[in-house]
């Protein structure tokens, strides 16, 4: 991370990255488009419990046990996920 980019005050954030464009900012009185970071976090965390407990589920019944580990694989994805979502709003980047 370069000295520019962390020394960024939240009023810099809030404006955006600065080669960022949004091609439909002004657009019929359209506000600029924002991240979900909220949403995201809540579909993550819905994401991680339904896989985990889903593979759990999986593994206890006379199925294939490949279907029980890629629901894990895919909860350690939503895992990852919240973790980076977690560290954006860290760094008080709205949403």
């Amino acid at each position: 991370m370069s000295d520019r980019e962390s020394q960024r005050t939240r009023a810099d954030v809030e404006r955006g990255r600065p080669d960022h464009h949004d091609p439909t900012a002004g657009i019929g009185g359209a506000a600029p488009a924002q991240s979900a970071l909220t949403l995201r976090l809540v579909l993550a965390l819905f994401g991680l419990v339904v896989c985990t407990g889903g593979g759990f589920l999986l593994w206890r019944t006379p199925v294939p046990a490949v279907f029980a580990v890629a629901l894990w694989v895919l909860a350690l994805v939503a895992l990852i996920d919240i973790g980076v979502v977690a560290r954006r709003k860290a760094r008080g980047e709205p949403g």
